[in-house]
């Protein structure tokens, strides 16, 4: 582990980690304050076995053994005007029965003031392993990726200027470009978005209001360029100091043709009503209803807090895309919850950050992203609950997760063609999937720890008869050797089925060493 201060200029850091992801933290000029910086590097080194590394069918599995070496680092900086988080690891597999093969994974955020109340940056990028279809076998922590999944690199770069004008409000400009890309050049996309934010409370008037605009041009490899706009206005009136209303109006384009079954276009007018409870410190509801060009929508956003359980609950109705949802950092929610549960146990916030990370780790899958994301060119009209809940001790942490996504295709099959050659034609026109995920730690003594988590989900497609589950369990006992290196064994237990065939099972067990320095 290692921790520095900085009085300006730049952090240096080892050059091989993926190149653009880190040039985008590196080029953030540090401010003159001081910034603290926690680095920990670390080595993984685990030999595993299984009894189907391919994930076949009963009766043509192929058992093979293992090695991995994964490098990795972790680093957190913070000031009064820099934000970094970058947790970063290269992972090569050695097999005894096929040829050796590597991965990336990346989660890299930066956040800076860059001129005092005025001028800001925002960046964030992510290497990871997807899925490019929602059916058929997904991608597995600790096997080699299948056939169904490919890697995905998203980096985003938004500066803006914000500034507060007195009592009249805030204004804020904000330009974002998102780019997003896949092995094989499956996915290729970039856009540019410009958004213009006003807001304001009128002293002792009590309410307040606030205004938009936002203008996107989307650029997909396989579409004609899509440019979107949206200008709304919003009003919030308190009634009392638990209650109040919003209410927002506003106009919207999309730039897609639209093929789906109602054959309205993709624009119109939109309006909500709506209202926000809060009972306590610890406790609010938000919640509206309203009508926008494909129908009626609803939204809920709750959080319930207690001294170690904290719960949230979200539901929205949106038009999106698949690199959209790509764009989004995973586990957001569920390390939200922990860190609010872990201030009192970890007090650092560098330190707890990283604890945090090494948790949803192995948990895996929890929080906005438990929901299966894959490969599409196309636009839906996509309806999504999710629940949340984290609960923390001094010997046990505990985090459950539940996703219900409904995915409605609003533009033509035909352009995924290339990316699902062997798919039902149409088996994502309408697809619902379920998920769940549960992952818990116990702290049995200074230097021993038991883990387990449980995974399952669901996905139907609802145009084509198809229906696909899978599930994982997986149990883990830790013991640290010395302060800086960790040992542990993990059992795994995998199973995959699917009305259309290619079911399987797996197992495996793995012993790892982790070295931090």
């Amino acid at each position: 582990m290692v921790t520095t201060t900085s009085h300006g200029g730049r952090l240096p850091l080892a050059a091989g980690a993926p190149g653009l992801a880190l040039a985008l933290l590196i080029a953030l000029p540090v401010p003159a304050s001081a910034v603290d910086w926690l680095a920990v590097p670390s080595l993984r080194l685990r030999e595993s076995y299984t009894d189907n590394a391919l994930l076949a069918p009963p009766g043509q599995a192929q058992s093979d053994f293992i090695t991995e070496i994964a490098p990795a680092i972790g680093l957190i900086g913070t000031g009064p005007r820099l934000q970094v988080h970058l947790d970063a690891s290269w992972r090569q597999f050695r097999y005894q029965h096929r040829p050796a093969s590597d991965s990336q994974e990346l989660q890299a955020s930066a956040n800076a003031e860059l001129l005092k109340d005025w001028f800001h940056l925002d960046s964030a990028a992510s290497i990871s392993e997807h899925s490019i279809s929602p059916f058929g076998a997904q991608v597995i922590n600790g096997l080699p990726p299948p056939q169904n999944a490919s890697t995905v690199r998203t980096v985003t770069i938004s500066p803006y200027l914000r500034h507060r004008f007195s009592s009249l409000g805030t204004a804020e400009l904000r330009y974002t470009r998102n780019t997003v890309s896949s092995g094989g050049g499956l996915l290729s996309m970039h856009s540019d978005e410009v958004q213009l934010l006003l807001n304001g409370a009128p002293r002792g008037a009590g309410w307040s209001w606030n205004a938009s605009y936002d203008a996107r041009r989307t650029q997909d490899s396989k579409l004609a360029p899509q440019r979107m706009e949206r200008s709304s206005v919003g009003l919030r009136y308190p009634f009392n100091s638990r209650w109040s209303a919003t209410a927002s109006a506003g106009q919207e384009k999309e730039g897609y043709a639209d093929s789906s079954s109602s054959g309205k276009d993709p624009q119109g007018r939109f309006w909500s009503l709506g209202g926000v409870w809060t009972p306590s410190p610890r406790t609010s509801v938000a919640f509206s209803t309203g009508r926008r060009f494909f129908g009626k929508t609803y939204s809920l956003d709750a959080a319930f807090r207690q001294r170690h359980t904290s719960w949230s609950a979200q539901y929205s109705e949106d038009i999106t895309t698949m690199p959209a949802q790509f764009l989004r950092l995973g586990n957001q929610d569920a390390a939200s919850l922990l860190d609010q549960l872990w201030t009192g146990l970890v007090p650092d916030a560098r330190e707890r950050r990283l604890r945090i990370d090494a948790f949803l780790r192995y948990a895996g899958g929890l929080g906005s992203q438990g929901a299966i994301n894959y490969f599409s060119h196309r636009y839906f009209l996509q309806k999504q609950l999710t629940l949340s809940m984290a609960r923390a001790t001094s010997k046990s942490t505990l985090v459950f997760g539940l996703n219900a996504v409904d995915r409605t295709a609003q533009t033509s099959s035909g352009i995924d063609s290339g990316l699902l050659p062997d798919l039902d034609f149409g088996s994502e026109d309408r697809t619902r999937q379920v998920g769940s995920n549960l992952g818990w730690t116990w702290q049995a003594s200074p230097r021993s720890s038991v883990s387990a988590n449980a995974g399952y989900s669901t996905i139907r497609s609802l145009s084509v008869p198809r229906r696909d589950n899978n599930f994982t369990l997986t149990s883990a006992v830790s013991r640290t050797i010395k302060p800086k290196m960790t040992a542990s064994i993990e059992l795994r237990h995998t199973r995959h089925s699917s009305t259309r065939g290619g079911a399987f099972r797996e197992n495996g067990v793995s012993a790892t060493l982790t070295m931090q320095f």
